[in-house]
């Protein structure tokens, strides 16, 4: 599911991660609109290449401009129950979780996951950044695969 999109100037470099969120309001009658709206909504991407020989676009949303790049779709790293945690099988977020503070927090409500949704776990990292739970959650650090097709 690679493909060829644009992106803001500052996320036109290779190893760049973004969650890809729609359409903005300031999208509507641009000219570049088929190029830059052709992505999955709420999938994570990582730049895997930025063209050469192209030139930067005006953009009503990104304020220097547009480039194009090539994208693929990226894993998720997520805190799940540990009877879930193997490789090959489908998990679920635990749920939201108000402790922002925690080193685990961007695993727990991760960029590119919701929490109605199952996801294939591709790896199993194994222990969390976290000491301990403030909700009292048994969890293990895995990376969901990216979207198929």
């Amino acid at each position: 599911m690679a493909g060829i999109t644009l992106v803001g100037t500052r996320l036109a470099e290779v190893g760049t991660e973004f969650v890809y969120r729609g359409e903005a309001s300031a999208c509507e009658g641009c000219p570049y609109r088929d190029q830059c709206l052709n992505l999955h909504e709420g999938v994570k991407y990582r730049v895997t290449g930025v063209r050469e020989n192209t030139r930067t676009l005006e953009c009503g949303v990104h304020d220097t401009g547009v480039r194009a790049v090539d994208v693929e779709p990226a894993p998720v790293m997520a805190n799940v129950s540990p009877r879930s945690a193997y490789a090959g099988s489908k998990a679920s977020l635990e749920g939201p979780c108000p402790h922002t503070e925690c080193p685990s927090h961007e695993h727990c409500e991760p960029a590119g996951a919701d929490f109605d949704s199952e996801y294939r776990i591709q790896e199993v990292i194994g222990e969390p950044p976290h000491d301990y739970c403030r909700l009292d959650r048994e969890l293990t650090l895995v990376e969901f695969a990216p979207p198929e097709g």
